[in-house]
């Protein structure tokens, strides 16, 4: 839902005539879009973590360089879907898709008999469909990608996993007149899905300022921003929110985000997947889920250029 608001919260601070503008996406609130507690429920299983050393890489950006005979390749998919219990079919499509990230396409004319090329040793394509169907691991977090918008945009444990609702945002910025040629700061940008989608539109005077107090965000972000190229358009900066902007302070025509909205006590009662797995920094709001938002909007004030834009995502009940 796209909507212009004048929040009694921001009339010490909106410049007249031109005051700064909230655009709105509002989501319904449910568990499938939020993510995990303070103090996460215990997994039911005891599936052992992957070992310090194993390759962060996403699944589908590591080389084909591990042979496989097609026997083995057999007995590993009647294994994995021997594993899926009958209130879960989807899960026999994550297994589809899981060994097609993990192949590497047959040349033509190959030899039908000849090893299958994965990207990794059937024994860890076992240990993550393990931690996917007993541990409810997120299937995106197993592959190390989720395809958003147009983009096929890397994750892994420890960066939210971007949503489809979240691609609104991005068409709420490329519904502001003149958009392409703006600054923008993407705050709390995780995987930096945002930013990147948003810089492949800009024109050349467009630049996204994208910040993240994780380390891991950071580093998944630039990793993102690389593979698309749009380094000369996308700056990553770490720091909380507003702290690296203080450069752009007042040069922004808009500030985006999709802050933390979850309720503390509403945590808990997440689905696995997000409550066990996803970022607990990412997605708890605070008592009443408003925190996060509110300081937003009061370093809007002092970042966004008179006229300027403040995009976010917050859910409704």
């Amino acid at each position: 839902m796209l909507s212009l608001s004048a929040r009694p919260i921001l009339s010490a601070f909106l410049p007249k005539p031109k005051p700064r503008r909230l655009l709105l996406l509002l989501r319904p609130r449910r568990s499938s879009a939020s993510a995990s507690a303070l103090t996460p429920p215990t997994p039911r299983t005891t599936t052992p973590d992957p070992p310090e050393d194993a390759d962060p890489t996403p699944l589908f950006l590591r080389p084909p360089t591990h042979p496989v005979p097609e026997a083995s390749l057999a007995a590993f998919r009647r294994r994995a879907a021997a594993l899926v219990p009958p209130s879960a079919p989807h899960l026999h499509r994550h297994l589809r898709w899981l060994l097609a990230d993990a192949s590497a396409p047959a040349p033509s004319g190959a030899d039908p008999a000849a090893p299958h090329l994965l990207r990794a040793p059937l024994d860890e394509l076992e240990a993550l469909w393990l931690r996917h169907v007993r541990d409810r691991r997120p299937f995106q977090y197993v592959v190390g990608n989720e395809h958003w918008k147009d983009l096929v945009v890397a994750v892994r444990d420890g960066v939210l996993i971007p949503r489809p609702e979240t691609e609104t945002v991005v068409d709420m910025v490329a519904a502001v007149e003149g958009f392409q040629d703006g600054w923008w700061a993407d705050l709390g940008t995780g995987s930096g899905a945002i930013a990147v989608a948003v810089a492949r539109m800009l024109g050349p005077g467009g630049r996204v300022f994208a910040t993240d107090v994780s380390e891991v965000a950071v580093e998944v972000a630039r990793l993102n921003v690389q593979r698309y190229g749009v380094q000369d358009k996308v700056e990553i900066r770490r720091g909380s929110w507003f702290e690296p902007l203080e450069d752009v302070k007042g040069k922004l025509m808009g500030v985006i985000s999709n802050p933390p909205y979850i309720p503390t006590d509403d945590l808990p009662g997440l689905q696995p997947e997000v409550g066990w797995h996803e970022p607990k920094l990412a997605l708890d709001g605070g008592k009443d889920g408003l925190d996060h938002l509110l300081h937003l909007c009061e370093g809007l004030s002092s970042a966004l250029m008179p006229g300027g834009f403040f995009v976010f995502e917050t859910p409704i009940s």
